[in-house]
């Protein structure tokens, strides 16, 4: 008789991907987990503090400016850097394999001498959401484009087998948006355009970090829309834990106006999908009423 093998890890671990499959859980969100207690008591002392939500009145009407298809561009870039951010605070213990094109030593980004302890500090929140913002105001990059960024960088981890840490994510988060960019925007940043933000930086260098980011993908870059959904939603859920306001906006009188154009169209075609409906079937009590004839046999 055949004896059973079972397939390994890796494989195993591919299949359970979420930056491949709908269904499986980003990694983000499950490594934000182990502060989600701390961050629900500084909710209620936000909630019993000085920190104001808006509501809607009669005369006003907030409405969240942030929607799976057009995501709002610095509330998606804070979540993203949120997510980055403990990816690296929780990270794994034994640091995962070593990718050379990411040490920020070998390959640094400035011409200032990097610390000696560069890998040992782990950046604040705010630095990555520095760093991210310059390069995506710099390029001009859409909320889109963030969050396909972050896709691509789980998507590392995952196929590389790599953890990303204080010395390295900067490299690693650039790759990303560096391909993000010309995947996703239809309008794409060349690499020499990226060199014009980071001076110190040469083409040389940003192709070679390409070449490798897309190597270690194994040139998967399709991003299926039911991925890219789950990753919004995923980062909504983030941004509630942590306490990140989604930015509401007063409804104004255009918006108003498409909002009741869109629920007519809406309505209209509900109707006619029912009417529709009704030509094709009849149930049991339509037929209260008819009136039965013999049927003659001859």
């Amino acid at each position: 008789p055949e004896h059973y093998s079972p397939p390994p890890e890796n494989m195993l671990n591919m299949e359970y991907n979420p930056s491949d499959h709908p269904r499986a859980s980003t990694i983000f969100l499950s490594k934000s987990q182990t502060d989600v207690r701390e961050k629900r008591k500084s909710v209620f002392v936000n909630h019993h503090g000085s920190t104001r939500r808006k509501h809607s009145s009669c005369s006003t009407i907030f409405l969240d400016d942030n929607t799976v298809s057009q995501p709002n561009l610095k509330f998606t870039i804070k979540c993203v850097s949120l997510a980055i951010y403990y990816h690296i605070k929780n990270r794994d213990t034994d640091g995962g394999m070593r990718q050379d094109i990411f040490d920020e030593k070998l390959h640094p980004l400035s011409k200032s001498e990097v610390p000696s302890d560069y890998d040992r500090h782990d950046p604040e929140q705010k630095q990555i959401y520095r760093f991210v913002r310059t390069l995506f105001s710099a390029a001009q990059l859409t909320a889109e484009c963030a969050i396909v960024t972050l896709v691509y960088l789980e998507r590392l981890l995952t196929y590389a087998e790599i953890d990303i840490g204080p010395g390295n994510w900067k490299r690693i988060v650039l790759g990303a948006i560096l391909l993000a960019s010309k995947v996703w925007d239809d309008q794409a940043v060349w690499n020499v355009d990226y060199c014009q933000i980071l001076k110190d930086i040469t083409v040389e260098d940003m192709n070679e970090l390409e070449r490798q980011f897309l190597e270690l993908l194994q040139f998967n870059i399709n991003v299926p829309s039911s991925v890219y959904a789950k990753y919004y939603f995923d980062l909504r859920s983030l941004s509630e834990t942590n306490s990140l306001s989604i930015p509401l906006e007063p409804l104004s009188r255009d918006k108003a106006q498409r909002l009741e154009a869109i629920s007519r169209l809406c309505d209209d075609k509900y109707k006619d999908a029912r009417r529709a409906a009704k030509k094709r079937s009849a149930s049991v009590d339509n037929l209260v009423g008819l009136r039965w004839v013999p049927a003659i046999l001859s």
